[in-house]
This record gives structure tokens, sequence and C-alpha cells, in this order.
């Protein structure tokens, strides 16, 4: 047992080596990666012979790391707040099976979207699947909700969702770390059968359980430690509740010690108990959570008290974006005189995509091509790619979530659309964009597919893509014309090359694919420096 410094994703991923981690399943995403990369460098892991690789998506992700808890073993699955909507398919169900080897879930939110499309609390997935939610206030209870939460997950036979957000992964705190434990052998439950196959018959048994459930899982967070009351000797006529990282928040605030009632929750459902007890206090709720008002919602039918619930609905605090420490002062009625100023001289600088990169020269021969048609449209998707929505390129029309660019050009162009095309990269396209080149192929589609391949997951940090040295087999496969798959290397010298094949690939009516193909200027510098 020592004392390190770690990010918040770096404690989660060192407590669930400690706590006898078999293996982790996930697809990059930030906030999470950092997550999955430090399993990844670990040389303990590697010792441990601890399963890390990347996975295609976070639904491949969390099916993996299911089948490993069906064999006994403990298991991590972790991934951004978005990537939980391409595994919901999977994560309702086995929240409804329940599961035999230890199983965390982590989903790492994005408030005032940092890098994201949207800023979705997945709390509501917890509350949804009824199954328990941890949200760590720091650092230390992020590594300790690991380290316990396998046991607790085993105790209980229903998977954990830990709920982090941006500040959370990427802040650092001292964390004291605790005794390295086994792996779990594998052992396959008896009646395994009877809680596996989601048949009718067996789903409405399991659904039984589960709500049964429900009773256990509220008197573990209304007993949890994570879960603290905090009553001063004077009395206060506002009570707060503070959540997760919120808490944290709240005390920089009090250095000295609360001057108000204060309930801590860190583990869901939310503890009636303790609620009921605050209430008794006070004569007014501030809520204070990073993300949706989804604590103060349920309570203002929770309660069933005539108590005035305060927080985001009311516009106490910021209906959109991150909590701070700043707007929690403002909420509290103190002062907010920040000694950092921002000069006028200071500019934003807007992200862009690498000098040497080769999205760039995509961009700059589809837009001069594009320039001889009356209406063209670009549909994009989530990657370094999406840069090219900015200046100077400003070449694509839509980027809405992980393999939409495909099936948007094909609806655009069955709609009328011409040129309709789609720009996808490598790791997005076996993410979500199979499916929907298949869907073209299938209808005939009249659009242009351009599959931009730096072979690499660049967006995130440069983690393996599953796509590399594939594309052009996946599509064959999937049945696009030999003819129409095509394949360049965007460089300067080749440019006249990729328009003359841009051109008549619009022009040929039916599905076509290009693939420019050349690895990311970023990991190429890294392997040339190792």
């Amino acid at each position: 047992m020592k004392k390190q410094l770690f990010l918040g994703d770096e404690a989660i991923a060192q407590a669930a080596i400690d706590a006898g981690l078999s293996g982790v399943y996930s697809y990059p995403g930030t906030p999470s990666t950092e997550i999955t990369e430090f399993i990844q460098h670990s040389a303990l892991a590697k010792e441990r012979g601890i399963y890390s690789q990347w996975c295609s998506n976070e639904k491949t992700a969390v099916e993996a790391a299911f089948g490993m808890s069906y064999a006994g073993k403990r298991v991590l699955s972790c991934m951004k707040h978005v990537g939980l909507n391409v595994a919901a398919d999977a994560f309702m169900n086995l929240a409804l099976t329940g599961i035999n080897g230890g199983m965390i879930l982590v989903t790492a939110d994005d408030p005032s979207m940092h890098s994201s499309q949207n800023e979705q609390d997945n709390r509501f997935y917890g509350n949804f699947a009824m199954i328990p939610v941890f949200e760590p206030s720091n650092q230390q209870e992020a590594y300790d909700m690991v380290y316990e939460g396998f046991e607790l997950s085993e105790k209980w036979g229903y998977p954990i969702l830990l709920r982090i957000t941006t500040r959370m992964a990427h802040s650092r705190a001292g964390v004291q770390t605790r005794p390295l434990q086994a792996q779990n052998p594998v052992k396959i439950e008896a009646e395994a059968r009877q809680k596996y196959i989601l048949l009718p018959a067996i789903a409405r048994k399991r659904f039984q359980i589960l709500l049964q459930k429900q009773a256990e899982f509220l008197d573990a967070s209304e007993k949890s430690t994570y879960n603290q009351l905090f009553i001063p000797e004077k009395r206060s006529p506002l009570g707060i509740v503070a959540c997760g990282i919120a808490f944290n928040y709240l005390q920089e605030n009090f250095p000295a010690g609360f001057e108000n009632p204060v309930l801590k929750i860190s583990q869901y459902p939310l503890p009636k108990k303790q609620l009921l007890q605050l209430t008794e206090n006070c004569e007014e709720i501030l809520v204070l959570e990073d993300g949706y008002p989804i604590v103060e919602e349920q309570l203002k039918g929770y309660l069933g008290v005539g108590l005035k619930v305060h927080g985001r609905l009311d516009g106490t605090l910021p209906r959109a974006g991150e909590l701070t420490p700043d707007n929690v002062r403002k909420a509290l009625g103190l002062p907010v005189v920040s000694p950092y100023i921002i000069p006028d001289v200071v500019a934003m600088r807007p992200p862009a995509l690498c000098m040497g990169c080769g999205h760039r020269d995509v961009y700059l021969a589809l837009n001069e091509v594009l320039q001889e048609y009356k209406d063209p449209r670009v549909f994009a998707d989530i990657g370094c790619y999406t840069l090219g929505a900015l200046p100077p390129f400003q070449a694509i029309d839509s980027c809405i979530d992980m393999g939409a660019s495909i099936t948007m050009a094909r609806g655009a162009s069955e709609a009328g659309v011409f040129p309709s095309v789609a720009v996808i990269g490598d790791s997005t396209f076996t993410h979500s964009g199979m499916t929907g080149l298949l869907d073209c192929v299938n209808s005939r589609a009249n659009v242009l597919i351009i599959i931009s391949d730096n072979e690499t997951t660049g967006m995130t940090g440069g983690q393996d893509s599953a796509a590399t040295g594939r594309i052009e087999a996946i599509c064959r496969g999937i049945g696009v014309e030999p003819g129409h798959l095509r394949s360049v290397v965007p460089l300067k010298k080749n440019y006249e090359e990729m328009k003359v094949m841009i051109r008549e690939e619009i022009d040929y009516p039916g599905v076509s694919v290009i693939v420019p193909c050349r690895e990311c200027i970023q990991t190429y510098k890294r392997k040339l420096k190792a």
C-alpha cells in the first residue's frame, strides 16, 4: 500500500488491477481513454495477463466484457457518455440478467461538451436499468469505489455503473492504494441457462428478481460510507445536496467547515433516510450536480413534503455546462471574485487539422471538384476530419454520430440530393459505418463514400484501429463493385489523380468508395522518435 499521484482515470485503472481484474474492454473516447491506456501500459497488468485490446465499438466492448463476467472473471468496460448509447442494447439486458464475475461499466460524461456532441448525463441510464450507480467526489473515492465495487457487484449479482465527469477524469490527486488481490478462476454458474437466455418466460422472472433487488440496493445506498450527512450545530434554513464532484466544489467554498446541512451523495439510488433527515433540518434545498438536474427532478416528487428545491431547473445554477466552484459560490449567495482575468489581447485558438495530415489533401481535392456541381452536400462523421467544418476548408455539412455520414448520404441521395458524399474515418467505419455501407449497396444508392484512412484512432490519441489493413477487403465483402472501390495516397504529388478519381466516382450512378490512405502524422512522428 502506498500513496500515488493519479488522474481520476488512472485511479480507476489501478484500482481495477489491484482488485483482481482479468480484462478491460473499451472503445477510445475522451474523457475515458486513459483508463484503458493505463492498463495497457501497466507492467503489472502485463505480468498478470490482463486482457486490454481495444474493441471495434462500445457495444462489442460491453458484450465481450459480459462474456468474461459470464465465465466468473472480474471485468471493466469503459467509454465516454455517448458510447453508452451505442452499448445500450447490451447494457439494458445484462442489467436484467445480472452477472457472475464482478462487472463495472465506466461512463465518462462530458459536461460543457469539451470534446463531445452533447452533454448527456448517464445517471439516467442507471435509473433506467435500475442498477446501482457510483459517482465519486474525488480520486480516492474513484479508486475505492472500483476496488470495493467488484466485490459488491458479485455480492449483488448485478453490474455497477461508475459515472465520472471530465474534471474527475483529467485532474490529479494523491491516492492511497490497497493490497493486490488474486484474479477469479473460471467458474460458470450451474443455473446459467435459466439466467442468460432471455426468452420471454425467463425474462419475466429476471425482471421480477430485479424489482425485488431494489430494496437491497436502496438499503446499501442508505448505509454507504459514500453517502454522508453533515449537520452543523447552528441551524440553517438552506440544506444542500451535493452529488459526486459537486461535493468537492462545495468544500472549496467552505474550507473551514459547512455552515449549512449538507448531504453528500455518491451512491445511488437516492438514500431516502438521509434525505428525510436533511429536510428535518432545513426549509429549502439547493441541489448541486455536475450534469443534468436528475436529483433535483427526483426530489420534487420524492420527498412528499412542501420544501422548495433549487438548482438548475429554477435558474439558481446554469441549466447547461459544467458545474464549477464559482457558480456553486454564486448559488450560495457568496461573492465571486476571480483572480484570473483573461486579457483582451488573448484570442481564442480554434482546433485545426495537423500540418501534414492526409485529411487536408482529401478536403482540398474534394472542395475543388465539388465547385463544379450545383448543390453538393458532404455528410461527415466523428473523428479528426470533423475539423474539416472549420476554416480554411469548410468542407462538410453535417456531423451527428458515429456512422451517420454514410446513412445520411444515402437518405439525402434518395431524396434527390446530388452529389451526395460521405466522409468517414477508418476507425469510425468499423465502429458503425459498415452496416450503413451494406444498406447503400442493397439499395444501390447513388453516393460517394470517402473512407479517409490514417491507420489509427487519431482523435483520441492514436490508439489502434480495428480497420487497419482491412478496409478494402471489408468493402469488397459487403458488395462494393471492385471497379468502384479505389485507393489513393493523399499527397500533393497525387493531387490531380485524387481530383480525377473523385469526379469519376461522383458521376458513377451507384455506390462508390474511395480510400485515401496515409498514416496519421502524429503516430508517424512518435514512431520516428521511438
